[in-house]
């Protein structure tokens, strides 16, 4: 069994569609600049109950286009078989070969759940429909999903999308490492052998991040969430503070033997490109 060090690190970069044409020039010239950082591949987000399902297939075909690797996201929460099926074909159709596959979240004002609940059933219905045709990601949650009710339900359901078939996970960000390291311990004793890549949130904006960890169950810890409130309106001393820490908590992830990290980039090239750079990768 490979350790998680052992392994032939991955980078990679994820972007959210882009929903003006503005939006779409933007994320092109981030692209540009990310690319040359060579990472393994971007991955597009997938909203809500499908309702990206255009922006993302286009969005990676036009990454795709400019000659890097892309992956979409599917989620599977609001959905019908018939619905992701077709989004599968189609996936298969552009000749994509890589998927990251999630429950995502309910779109608000929807009541029902459609046909799956869970993102292992998604991954078995990939599998079932197109065999290995594709390298699956799924998530993990080193923290825990704000919804397991025990730590040890929520390793089961990590397990459970493993064995149904994912070839790989992407942890949620996180800012501290000993989770990570822990959640891997604790993965590898169930006999799960695949690279669990974490996912780093570089700091921007503190109320952003705030409400994007609330929503998410990452949490700010107290010293930084104290000292982020602190800077107020700086929003300077809030980047380059925000600079440090995850530089920091990359230089530890990596020097522990992560096999990769995987920047969230709410669709800008600088933060990351910097850490990266800092990193000296």
């Amino acid at each position: 069994m490979l350790t998680q060090g052992q392994r032939r690190r991955v980078y990679s970069f994820e972007f959210f569609p882009p929903k003006t044409p503005e939006g779409a020039a933007k994320l092109r010239s981030t692209t540009q600049q990310l690319a040359q950082l060579n990472p393994a591949f971007f991955s597009v987000t997938y909203g809500a109950g499908g309702s990206t399902r255009e922006g993302t297939l286009s969005t990676v075909l036009q990454i795709r286009a400019d000659g890097h690797a892309a992956a979409p996201h599917l989620s599977c929460i609001a959905s019908t078989r018939e619905m992701l099926a077709e989004v599968i074909e189609q996936y298969k159709a552009n000749q994509i070969r890589h998927i990251v596959a999630l429950r995502g979240d309910m779109p608000s004002g929807l009541a029902a759940a459609g046909d799956f609940r869970y993102a292992s059933e998604l991954v078995a219905y990939i599998r079932s429909l197109t065999g290995d045709w594709f390298h699956i990601e799924v998530a993990a949650y080193p923290e825990y999903h704000p919804q397991a009710r025990k730590p040890q339900q929520d390793l089961a359901a990590f397990k459970a999308k493993i064995d149904a078939g994912a070839d790989a996970a992407i942890t949620q960000y996180f800012y501290n490492p000993d989770a990570y390291f822990h959640f891997v311990e604790q993965a590898e004793a169930l006999g799960i052998d695949v690279p669990i890549v974490p996912g780093i949130m570089p700091i921007n904006n503190f109320s952003q991040l705030a409400r994007f960890s609330d929503a998410c169950g990452a949490e700010i810890p107290r010293w930084m969430r104290l000292k982020l409130e602190g800077y107020g309106d700086d929003t300077a001393s809030v980047k380059a503070f925000g600079l440090d820490v995850v530089t920091h908590l990359c230089d530890k992830l990596l020097a522990g033997g992560a096999p990769g990290l995987h920047f969230y980039t709410m669709n800008q090239a600088g933060p990351a490109s910097t850490i990266w750079q800092r990193l000296g990768l």
